[in-house]
């Protein structure tokens, strides 16, 4: 799989950038590839997230409704994002997940912190992501299928601006707590792991190159 790394793009134009990378994966056009960037802020919502998830009020944040999987999740400056364009060679869906689930939680760790996946009780809201052990969330992932293709990806909060996980439901979870890199590394005692660090840490454990 191939590893590009990007700086910050606006999410309309990586959206628009991504369908185009879909078209050239499945037309045998491009191999893999891990596209890693970020976001100026956004709040993004997949088209199951219920409308009182969102802000009460207009805010200076924009929304913008897409077409992945999850539910509302914030997109901004000192978060890393990361979009797979993946054929997936006959795997499904909850295969890809896990893989990626797994991978961040692999890379993560290797930076110092232990982190884990979560099944999902039958009947609740989508636990899909990556947690601490004491329940608080710093991934959120949210992919599409087309054509076997994969899109969209994932999120990791390396030192974004936390307080704007306040005024909105994330991920579909009310009582969920989201966290930082940054939180975890101060809470540890550790020095905080640069964007870079992060990067190379997931591009290595998911075989981008």
């Amino acid at each position: 799989m191939q590893r590009i790394d990007l700086g910050e793009v606006e999410y309309d134009v990586a959206t628009k950038d991504m369908r185009g990378w879909v078209e050239e994966r499945v037309e045998g056009k491009a191999e893999d590839r891990l596209f890693l960037l970020s976001h100026p802020p956004v709040i993004t919502y997949g088209p199951r997230t219920v409308l009182d998830d969102l802000p009460a009020e207009a805010a200076a944040i924009p929304m913008v409704q897409v077409d992945r999987g999850g539910f509302a999740t914030y997109h901004g400056p000192g978060q890393l994002v990361g979009y797979l364009v993946i054929d997936l060679h006959q795997r499904g869906p909850v295969d890809i997940v896990r893989w990626l689930e797994n991978g961040l939680i692999e890379a993560l760790g290797s930076l110092g912190f232990p982190l884990v996946r979560r099944d999902t009780p039958k009947g609740a809201s989508s636990l899909v992501g990556v947690w601490t052990e004491d329940g608080r969330k710093l991934c959120s992932i949210g992919m599409r299928i087309r054509r076997g293709v994969t899109s969209h990806g994932f999120s990791v909060n390396v030192d974004p601006d936390m307080t704007v996980f306040h005024t909105f439901t994330s991920c579909g979870l009310d009582d969920v707590t989201m966290v930082s890199l940054a939180e975890l590394a101060a809470e540890q005692g550790l020095t905080a792991p640069t964007d870079a660090d992060v990067r190379d840490a997931i591009a290595n454990s998911l075989g981008a190159r």
